[in-house]
């Protein structure tokens, strides 16, 4: 057992001051976002495409636990996640996104804290995301998270590079933040 943080984010920083989010609002996605979700994951170009389908039913049936942010009307950032059935205190996050402009901006902490924040997790006392050795930018969100939340975590073996088809996956740990309090 290691001491550290969980998840997936594709992040940078390349905005200055003036490029700052004027009309940022966070929702609940529909499953009419699905396309465009698929379509931001496939453009940030470090996280798992996973099947058009699979993100048509994240916003259709994992709506309360997902997050959708908007910069004037268009989509900048997705954050996915759910809740384990047998884990009632605990939120797995699957993939954080952030769109090439809106990144470096904290993008990924605002959506974790809408996440945390919402009544479908109330509940929660845990985080836990997987994050791959090479994702700094993802160990950096989810010890933050540890630090703002005055909590500990900690990293634990999940999925090992063998369990992954083909070849060339990294293992993917799991970042275990908390408990923590509302």
């Amino acid at each position: 057992m290691t001491k550290g943080g969980n998840g997936a984010i594709a992040m940078s920083t390349q905005l200055s001051e003036s490029d700052k989010i004027t009309s940022l609002q966070f929702r609940k996605p529909r499953k009419e976002d699905g396309a465009n979700v698929w379509k931001l994951i496939k453009d940030t170009r470090t996280l798992d495409l996973n099947s058009s389908y699979s993100y048509l039913m994240l916003c259709e049936f994992f709506a309360d636990t997902c997050v959708i942010a908007e910069k004037d009307g268009q989509l900048i950032g997705f954050l996915s996640a759910f809740c384990p059935p047998e884990s009632n205190d605990t939120v797995f996050v699957w993939q954080v996104a952030v769109d090439e402009s809106s990144r470096g901006m904290g993008l990924g902490k605002k959506m974790l804290n809408e996440l945390l924040e919402r009544k479908s997790c109330e509940r929660v006392r845990y985080l836990e995301a997987t994050v791959s050795p090479s994702n700094v930018a993802s160990q950096a969100l989810f010890k933050g998270l540890a630090k703002r939340l005055n909590c500990p975590y900690e990293v634990l073996e999940c999925f090992s590079e063998e369990l992954f088809p083909g070849v060339g996956h990294e293992a993917e740990p799991i970042y275990r933040i908390g408990p923590f309090e509302r």
